[in-house]
């Protein structure tokens, strides 16, 4: 005998979801869950096109930052990736391992370190670079060239979006604890 329980059991996801009780954000609807498992894709097919070259995506990062800006101290290297300060530590010791970068001493506040390439690691950017953008290609091999530039325009509006909430957000919390 077929019960209630068991009809809504089997229902449709889309069919649940417009119920009440459904699910209240399924996850094609979701632009959080989109953007994450296109970054995990991304990350992925990246990783694969790296790994021979001995780069993990920890490294890939902080390669990206120093090849744009070389001698950034290990907290500006920090602000920039946007990891924690004890990552970034344990990322250029291993790092360092591999003979791809060197700290330097700030001559002037001993408590700096600089992050410098070495000439390994300014050679990987020539091999690696152009994978990258093999990624990148890839994953939008069927979008048009409007399409593209829609598509980067609206991410940085949502990005935007959320660095203004949190701001806000941010801003609303101190003025509740004074």
């Amino acid at each position: 005998m077929k019960t209630e329980n068991s009809a809504k059991r089997r229902r449709r996801p889309s069919e649940a979801s417009s119920r009440p009780g459904g699910p209240e954000l399924p996850f094609e609807e979701s632009v959080g869950y989109q953007v994450r498992a296109t970054h995990r894709a991304l990350q992925r097919f990246l990783q694969i096109k790296i790994e021979p070259y001995g780069v993990t995506l920890g490294m890939w990062y902080f390669l990206r930052a120093l090849w744009h800006e070389d001698g950034l101290t290990q907290r500006e290297l920090s602000k920039r990736i946007g990891t924690m300060e004890p990552t970034t530590l344990s990322a250029i010791r291993s790092m360092e391992s591999r003979g791809l970068v060197r700290r330097v001493q700030n001559k002037t506040d001993r408590r700096k370190w600089h992050v410098c390439l070495t000439p390994k690691a300014q050679g990987l950017k020539r091999d690696l670079i152009p994978l990258a953008r093999d990624v990148v290609k890839t994953s939008v091999s069927s979008l048009g060239a409007s399409e593209v530039r829609q598509l980067l325009h609206a991410l940085s509006e949502v990005q935007k979006n959320l660095q203004a909430a949190t701001r806000d957000f941010e801003d609303g919390e101190a003025s509740d604890a004074e």
